[in-house]
């Protein structure tokens, strides 16, 4: 579709026009950031009391170094319809600070109830408890913001960036145990067996909870709504404790035995899930979209910037070329108001769609319908004319 009619020339936006959106912080949010700022700093002073600015700094740096691949991973998971940064970054706090907690405080209390040995705190109080603590983030999204899961795949996004919060934490605590204990050689050898060949595994555990919890989203069954979330958790139970078993019980030969044999083979099985979900969200957005067209609410030649994320960033670059970033970013918020009406509207066509489906697709639609006087798309690409071959005729248009 060529840019409208009543673009002013040369493509140039005036001064006056929607300003690209801004979400309104709720007071969830501004409480949950409250709470995870606290708990950060309490994590980090006892960090530092324990071994000092020195072994924090370099603890926290060598943590810090494994997960970046993974967290880039999820995002590009998550491309079609991206979460909400503050969510991002809501669920990678809470799994390094308050999943934490819960992990650490449920460990001890049930030990201390049950007298448990060592190895038994290792192979069943804590992927127990810490699976729960980890879990608890993408079920309170789904009790609490419904509307951020939509299937499958953003219970693996949330999951897993909540796992990786998570690791990051417990890996800052092992080295400095390492260092203090064993000195350069200790932190050395832990850093190999945890960041370098399983910096995954807490993601990898906590993602099934994320798939059960995005099975029940898309089921309309209310006992697979229930069971879904609680299969899903006993699947990172029995994972969590399969890994901790096989080092408690099996030393290194039966850690990596598990490792190879095992978990090797189960992140290929997430992988495959996810990029899998990914696919399915596409077909299902381009879908939902034609619907869409068809019923009038948005014009057919827009399908094809929203729904493949290749034409998605080439529309916004033509839009930047002509308009400037401010059409970009305009274009931006255009593109995700479409998405967020064709993945409700999918809900709707699935079954599973909200009590204020009526009022939210009004809400979206109002949003769509104020930012699209001014988005500018390239123009249609009209296919080039046949080749005429020696000894074709010649066609004219008469």
């Amino acid at each position: 579709m060529s840019q409208p009619a009543f673009s002013p020339p040369g493509g140039l936006l005036p001064a006056v026009g929607p300003v690209p959106a801004r979400r309104r912080v709720s007071a969830l949010t501004i409480v949950t950031m409250v709470v995870l700022g606290l708990g950060t700093l309490v994590i980090a002073f006892l960090v530092l009391f324990a071994g000092g600015p020195i072994n924090a700094f370099v603890t926290i740096c060598l943590a810090a170094i494994s997960f970046p691949l993974l967290i880039l991973m999820a995002f590009w998971l998550d491309r079609y319809e991206p979460e909400p940064a503050r969510y991002r970054i809501a669920a990678l706090g809470w799994g390094a600070v308050v999943a934490v907690a819960i992990g650490l405080g449920l460990e001890f209390l049930l030990t201390a109830l049950t007298g448990s040995s060592v190895a038994t705190t290792a192979v069943v109080w804590a992927p127990l408890a810490e699976e729960l603590g980890k879990g608890l983030f993408p079920l309170l999204i789904l009790l609490l913001r419904r509307q951020q899961l939509h299937g499958i795949l953003d219970g693996i996004v949330y999951a897993v960036l909540t796992g990786i919060g998570f690791a990051f934490t417990e890996d800052v605590l092992y080295y400095l145990q390492s260092l203090n204990q064993g000195g350069v050689g200790g932190l050395v050898s832990t850093f190999v067996l945890r960041g370098v060949l399983s910096p995954f595994a807490h993601p990898l555990f906590t993602a099934a909870t994320g798939v059960g919890i995005g099975v029940a989203v898309m089921s309309r069954s209310p006992v697979v709504r229930l069971i879904a979330p609680v299969l899903g958790y006993l699947v990172a139970v029995l994972m969590h404790a399969t890994w901790n078993g096989s080092a408690t019980f099996g030393g290194t030969q039966g850690f990596f035995l598990t490792y190879l044999v095992g978990f090797l083979p189960l992140l290929v099985v997430l992988i495959a899930i996810a990029v899998w979900a990914r696919g399915r969200e596409g077909k299902m957005l381009t879908a939902a979209l034609r619907d869409c067209a068809e019923m009038g609410w948005i014009a057919p030649g827009e399908i094809r910037w929203i729904a493949t994320l290749s034409d998605r960033s080439a529309a916004r670059k033509y839009a930047a070329r002509v308009g400037g970033k401010r059409a970009a970013l305009i274009l931006r918020d255009y593109q995700q108001a479409l998405t967020e009406m064709a993945f409700l509207h999918n809900r709707v066509v699935s079954g599973t769609a909200p009590a204020n489906f009526n009022a939210r697709m009004y809400e979206i639609q109002q949003r769509a319908a104020a930012l699209r006087p001014w988005v500018i798309l390239p123009p249609v690409q009209l296919p080039p004319p046949a080749a005429i071959w020696p000894g074709q005729p010649s066609v004219r248009w008469q």
